[in-house]
């Protein structure tokens, strides 16, 4: 009988002594915090093509420098002002570079467009004639400097703008074109931009250029046969220009941080 009891009693501190010593090893593990998530932070390095379409307008003024003599006209009489306006629809292609949040660029762009505006009647043709200006492509170089919020980028821009004019002189009544002159003129540019990046290598935005076309005097020759001269006009012109644009940028995915 007292053998069994010192068994049930040594097994008893046995069961105890393991018992006390699990208690104290679950007590003894620290609590251990999930890590972070990993923020993604979108690169706009690469190069990068896409399409674009909206629309401007395009402030000239006409004055009439020589007469149908070749003789100088002083002062030179004004024909008066117009705006030329409409859609327009192209491409562009550049390369961006991202230091930090700044982010640095050149792009070219290039549209066709249907520019195209009209004065009232004026001194032209005795005084029932009007001029019309019409903008059917122009071309941009420009470099960028912008600033991202991750996927968000604001830029600004400045450079150099083309455009292909052409200038008629027509009878106000019936719209007949009697004179004619066309021209590819240069000019500065300046803009700015909005663009967002909604996929890892898509990237859509809206985008605004101004051109300082500057004045030109712009040789007109008649419409008949012969084409002979027919006068020497100053177009003054500046352009502006607003597009929505989608591009596939040519770079890695988004970068992890940690």
């Amino acid at each position: 009988m007292r053998r069994f009891a010192g068994a049930g009693a040594g097994l008893f501190a046995i069961v105890t002594t393991i018992g006390a010593a699990s208690a104290a090893d679950l007590a003894a593990r620290p609590y251990t915090k999930a890590p972070p998530p990993i923020a993604a932070i979108y690169d706009w390095s690469g190069f990068y093509i896409g399409i674009n379409g909206g629309g401007g307008w395009s402030r000239n003024c006409w004055d009439i420098v020589t007469n149908i003599f070749g003789a100088p006209v002083v002062p030179p009489v004004s024909e008066g002002c117009h705006t030329a306006s409409g859609a327009a629809v192209g491409g562009q292609f550049g390369y961006r570079w991202q230091s930090g949040a700044w982010v640095f660029g050149l792009e070219g762009q290039g549209d066709w467009a249907n520019l195209s505006g009209s004065n009232g009647p004026s001194l032209l043709a005795g005084g029932g004639g009007s001029d019309r200006t019409k903008i059917d492509a122009f071309g941009l170089v420009t470099g960028q400097v912008g600033y991202a919020w991750n996927s968000v980028l604001f830029y600004v821009k400045g450079g150099g703008i083309v455009a292909s004019d052409k200038y008629e002189g027509f009878l106000t009544a019936t719209g007949f074109v009697f004179d004619k002159a066309s021209e590819t003129r240069w000019g500065g540019a300046v803009g700015a931009g909005l663009d967002f990046g909604v996929a890892p290598n898509v990237v859509v935005g809206v985008d605004y250029v101004h051109g300082f076309m500057g004045s030109r005097n712009n040789s007109f020759y008649f419409t008949g046969p012969l084409g002979a001269f027919s006068r020497t006009d100053r177009i003054s012109q500046d352009i502006d220009i607003v597009t929505a644009r989608v591009s596939y940028r040519f770079g890695g995915p988004v970068t992890p941080t940690y």
